[in-house]
């Protein structure tokens, strides 16, 4: 197994392999999010390891992330909030875009920020302990760094919108029927499983993997027959490629397939 590790003040990298495993370390403000976080997120995925394919994003400590960390709040004008807030939406997007399969590791507070750099992730692993909330209301501010576009668009703006009036929380296994998590498993059990599953994603074809990152978001926003046709353009792209004659071939001489 090749091992590669780095750490800051804030994010801890490991490499296994083909699997990055990313860990939020800021365990004394429960990881809360701050500029520096996002940097250090920007940093990882616009430039990530050539020989990664899948991250695993998890939070050290007691809560994957407890939101925007007001205790550093910076008084901003409306135009500087803004272009801040925009930045957010890029980091989110490199992330979900980026390329990279990303697997999140839940447990404990989903909160706010914490929540929107969850939902940015494709498959999301949380814990019993687990509890999601978008407290803004309660804090007099409104979201930024994506939810109402991301998380409004797994729980629809009706349940969204009293999510924020109310300021509820939704737990482990109510997240999950609700699609705030697609696995809910025991305590202490969502790093190992966020594990095997990269590990499984990793296995698909390269091609594979990034059309469905790249094409089924969009699909959303688009037109039945807009998405139709750009359906008909992600199958004629992946059937030409190597990997998909590599996987005719694995299948029919009944073996694993071996892609580049």
């Amino acid at each position: 197994m090749n091992e590669i590790s780095a750490t800051d003040d804030v994010l801890s990298v490991r490499v296994e392999d083909d699997v990055a495993y990313l860990c939020l370390t800021r365990t004394e403000k429960q990881n809360a999010l701050n500029d520096q976080v996002i940097s250090a997120l920007d940093r990882f995925f616009s430039n990530p390891d050539k020989a990664v394919r899948v991250v695993v994003l998890s939070g050290a400590g007691k809560h994957f992330s407890a939101g925007l960390d007001l205790g550093e709040h910076v008084e901003r004008s409306a135009a500087e909030t803004m272009h801040h807030s925009r930045n957010w939406h890029r980091i989110m997007d490199l992330i979900q875009y980026g390329g990279l399969p990303v697997v999140a590791a839940l447990h404990g507070g989903v909160i706010g920020g914490g929540l929107e750099l969850a939902a940015a992730a494709h498959v999301r692993v949380a814990e019993k302990s687990t509890f999601f909330q978008l407290p803004e209301g309660k804090r007099g501010i409104f979201v930024g760094g994506g939810a109402s576009v991301r998380v409004g668009r797994i729980l629809g703006a009706d349940r969204m919108t009293e999510m924020m009036l109310t300021g509820r929380k939704y737990t482990g296994e109510e997240g999950l029927a609700l699609g705030l998590a697609h696995y809910c498993v025991d305590d202490g059990e969502a790093l190992a499983r966020a594990g095997e599953l990269a590990r499984q994603i990793a296995s698909n074809a390269p091609l594979s993997n990034h059309l469905i990152i790249q094409s089924l978001s969009r699909i959303d926003d688009m037109s039945r027959s807009d998405g139709f046709f750009t359906e008909s353009l992600c199958a004629a792209l992946s059937v030409s490629s190597e990997d998909a004659r590599e996987g005719l071939m694995a299948f029919l001489e009944k073996r694993s397939p071996r892609f580049s």
